[in-house]
């Protein structure tokens, strides 16, 4: 409201000063004509005494006042020889103060006009500005639905929708930030009772260790190897949610080379020998020369944790295999098995974080498959299995060619 009186106030002292100016022109003009007036009657008159020198003075004034019309006035010069562009009518005092007035009504009621109209583009501007507040209060209430039929082209409608798009993305933001407050806090939760059993175990094996300095030596190295295996869990779970943390914050940046996958498979089966040894798994791979765009490093840590749930879910002399496709558009590996399968109750979830499926091991923490599945998407893939109860699971890999 200030700015709107300040341009009132600054508009009507402009108008006010156009009307001074116009008078002042007007009276400068007025008083141009005036003299050119006089001179044309000066040269009226020498002509008239030039084409008649017996014409008194008393006829000239009555020529030049005379009030007929037009046309006989014209008539009249002519016949002392005087055309129409010789003379000009004489503007009387009475003349000149109504050509001032008009002019200064006229610039007046332009003025006014022009602030008329100002105020009502003011009100109107006030009001889309008042539908527009309450709008933003309608939105802030929680109702986001947007109005379709006050969309068009003006200006307000545009604000009006990146008002909308803005709230909704705030909204969007805030809902995905409370959803990450709460995975966090599920994921603290989750981790806290995974390392808490480990740990548990170790503190009471360790204390009974310093506690009783004459115990069995059978049963202190029993105690050791139950230090030394919770340990190793510890170990692992810390360095896996370290991994998975580093891929969350994008922190990790993949190195790609051409890499032959007979080499990626040598190193995961090199990797997993001795669980397969003792679990009297054949682990069998078939790359068929495929090279693939990777990281090696982080290709071989996705695959090991795969390969590692399929041996730890099939059978002694059963078979766990590795194979590699590649067409136009992907790379295809598959790691698959003759196990027990996976129930299809958990299916959906295999891949998701701390979840045990039911035929799960007490000692599986449920984030290895959750790992595998951040580095290849990280690696620009895909992973899903395919399972059937008593006959194995079959994990499909498919890592999408880099655009050249």
């Amino acid at each position: 409201m200030r700015t709107e009186k300040r341009f009132i106030l600054f508009f009507a002292a402009a108008t006010a000063f156009c009307c001074v100016l116009c008078v002042f022109c007007s009276v400068l003009s007025l008083n141009r004509m005036r003299d050119n007036n006089n001179q044309a009657v000066i040269q009226l008159i020498s002509n008239i005494r030039a084409h008649d020198n017996e014409i008194t003075d008393v006829e000239i004034m009555q020529i030049l006042n005379a009030n007929a019309n037009t046309l006989d006035t014209e008539k009249m010069l002519y016949s002392f020889g005087i055309s129409k562009a010789d003379w000009t009518v004489k503007i009387s005092q009475t003349d000149s103060m109504t050509v001032i007035a008009l002019s200064s009504v006229a610039c007046l009621i332009c003025g006014l006009s022009c602030l008329a109209f100002f105020a009502r583009y003011r009100r109107h501007q006030l009001n889309k500005l008042n539908k527009l507040t309450n709008y933003l209060a309608k939105i802030n209430r929680g109702d986001y639905d947007l109005a379709l039929d006050n969309n068009s082209e003006s200006d307000n409608s545009k604000l009006q929708n990146e008002i909308y798009k803005t709230t909704v993305t705030l909204r969007e933001s805030a809902q995905r930030s409370a959803q990450s407050k709460e995975e966090l806090k599920n994921a603290l939760s989750d981790i806290s009772h995974q390392l808490k059993t480990p740990l548990t175990s170790v503190i009471i094996m360790t204390e009974n260790l310093l506690d009783n300095p004459d115990i069995p030596l059978e049963l202190r190295q029993d105690f050791l190897r139950n230090i030394y295996r919770s340990s190793n869990h510890i170990s692992f779970l810390v360095q896996s949610l370290l991994t998975l943390s580093k891929l969350d914050a994008d922190s990790i940046v993949l190195k790609r080379h051409s890499e032959p996958l007979s080499e990626v498979f040598s190193d995961v089966a090199q990797s997993m020998a001795i669980p397969a040894e003792l679990h009297r798994i054949s682990l069998i791979f078939e790359d068929n020369g495929v090279l693939l765009q990777c990281d090696k490093k982080w290709l071989c840590e996705a695959l090991f944790n795969i390969v590692k749930n399929c041996i730890e879910h099939t059978p002694e002399g059963g078979t766990v295999q590795m194979k590699a496709e590649s067409n136009s558009l992907y790379t295809k590996i598959t790691v698959s098995d003759n196990g027990q399968g996976i129930q299809k109750d958990d299916l959906p979830h295999i891949f998701e974080r701390f979840y045990k499926g039911k035929n799960a091991d007490d000692d599986s923490v449920g984030i290895g498959l959750a790992l595998s599945k951040a580095i290849i998407e990280k690696s620009g893939g895909t992973v899903s299995v395919d399972s059937e109860i008593g006959i194995g699971s079959t994990f499909i890999i498919k890592i999408f060619h880099l655009e050249k």
